[in-house]
């Protein structure tokens, strides 16, 4: 075994849409409309390993543009990358793949989330910056609190599962 430490590598091999989707539900009349909609965005993010080396990361949006009840347009777009990744430490993997990864997928994301509303017959939809590091540390601590939480509701103690 040599002395060599093997130098860690990250790589983009692909970006793609992985999902795309726009839904008009009361065309043509929202088109004569002249109220103004309220929007709401979620966006997710998720990532695993699908061979050696190689990972999957997903940034998804989902815009829902309402005036009151009734909904004007919902557009889902589901950015993906392929990236290589080698020789990361462990403890380093997770942060790459939870932040650094949806950092460089959100402007195609927000780019195909505008052309996509546009195209329905909208004025474009320009997504706000997002901070992946937030998200990745809200999960984190949701995650935390989900493992504190469960023992507390299972009894208090480890938990044996006994075959029946």
């Amino acid at each position: 075994m040599s002395d060599e430490k093997q130098q860690a590598s990250f790589q983009i091999e692909k970006i793609y849409v992985k999902d795309l989707s726009l839904e008009i539900p009361n065309a043509p009349q929202v088109f004569m409309e002249q109220a103004q909609p309220q929007l709401e965005v979620q966006i997710n993010t998720e990532g695993a390993q699908f061979a050696e080396g190689h990972y999957e990361v997903s940034v998804s949006a989902t815009v829902t543009a309402k005036a009151g009840e009734r909904t004007i347009f919902l557009a889902e777009v589901v950015q993906s990358g392929i990236f290589s990744v080698r020789n990361v430490p462990a403890e380093e993997l997770d942060p790459l793949l939870g932040i650094g990864c949806p950092t460089i997928l959100f402007p195609y994301l927000r780019e195909a989330i505008s052309d996509l509303v546009v195209r329905g017959g909208f004025p474009p939809v320009l997504l706000a910056p997002v901070s992946f590091e937030g998200l990745y540390m809200q999960r984190l601590q949701q995650a935390q609190e989900r493992q504190r939480q469960a023992p507390q509701q299972q009894g208090g103690g480890p938990q044996i599962e006994l075959a029946r």
